[in-house]
């Protein structure tokens, strides 16, 4: 994947901050850049100033809320009717509720968003990902993740709530996600990776942690880019990178009990039993 010439990319939360900036990058090399975002009129700003800073006009916008299972199925269906290819698949979107709020399905927003979210889109994705390899597929976790604990109990936040635990834990479970995705590709062309963007300023740190002093949206880019385009990763599966540099991630994270659980459970409440 030296240079993203004619690849075709979807991020995930495009509209704003890491996301806004990942799209930027990536359309700067020239990629087919598929923006997601849930405001019709924000997404065409971006858009049109994705465009007029990179003279790429290769970008198309789609709109959905993360947090509706209905809708993420439909942002699947919408990219599979416009696209007979899709390279590089970025999760990237993500909130952080300090209240404990439920979705349309009755599930906990965080968990929703950050984690069931990719998980449906990624298998709705999956034919046409596997179907365009050599293809990539980025998860963006966090490394709060090391604070964060699968409470079978108190998976969304059922007896006790508190905002960061339930970012920490929403970002564990896409890493156990990443790693239980990678063992399934063996074999298949496409990779499952996962990363820490950084601690960046973005309106989800104002969320969690009030004025925060944190680094660019521009740096906080940087790792998913790599994952998305460098060739040094071609074939490399299975891994949590920090600074663009594969790391180990939590010890918890590696329990292949856990991984194998959260998937069964994660396919029951996205009902794909």
């Amino acid at each position: 994947m030296n240079g993203m010439k004619r690849l075709t990319v979807l991020v995930t939360g495009s509209t704003d901050g890491i996301g806004k900036e990942t799209a930027l990058q990536l359309a700067r090399m020239d990629a087919e850049v598929i923006l997601h975002g849930r405001n019709l009129e924000r997404g065409r700003s971006v858009q049109e100033d994705i465009m007029r800073k990179t003279g790429n006009n290769s970008l198309q916008l789609f709109l959905a809320d993360l947090r509706s299972l209905r809708q993420v199925k439909r942002l699947a269906a919408d990219i599979q009717g416009s696209y007979d290819r899709l390279h590089v698949l970025i999760n990237n979107a993500g909130t952080y509720q300090p209240e404990r709020k439920l979705t349309e399905d009755g599930l906990e927003t965080t968990f929703a968003v950050n984690f069931l979210a990719p998980f449906l889109l990624t298998h709705e994705l999956q034919n046409l990902i596997g179907s365009s390899a050599p293809s990539r597929i980025v998860n963006v976790a966090s490394i709060a993740h090391w604070n964060g604990t699968i409470d079978w109990n108190n998976l969304q936040g059922e007896m006790r709530y508190e905002g960061f635990d339930a970012y920490a834990t929403s970002k564990l479970a896409l890493i156990l996600f990443s790693y239980a995705l990678a063992r399934r590709l063996k074999g298949t062309k496409v990779t499952a990776n996962c990363l820490h963007p950084g601690v960046i300023k973005t309106k989800l740190l104002r969320a969690g942690f009030g004025d925060y002093s944190g680094d660019t949206p521009e740096n906080g880019a940087k790792t998913s880019v790599y994952l998305a385009s460098s060739p040094e990763v071609e074939g490399i599966s299975g891994s949590y990178f920090e600074a663009c540099k594969a790391v180990p991630s939590s010890p918890i994270s590696y329990d292949w009990n856990l991984q194998e659980m959260l998937w069964s459970i994660s396919e029951n409440l996205c009902g794909l039993g």
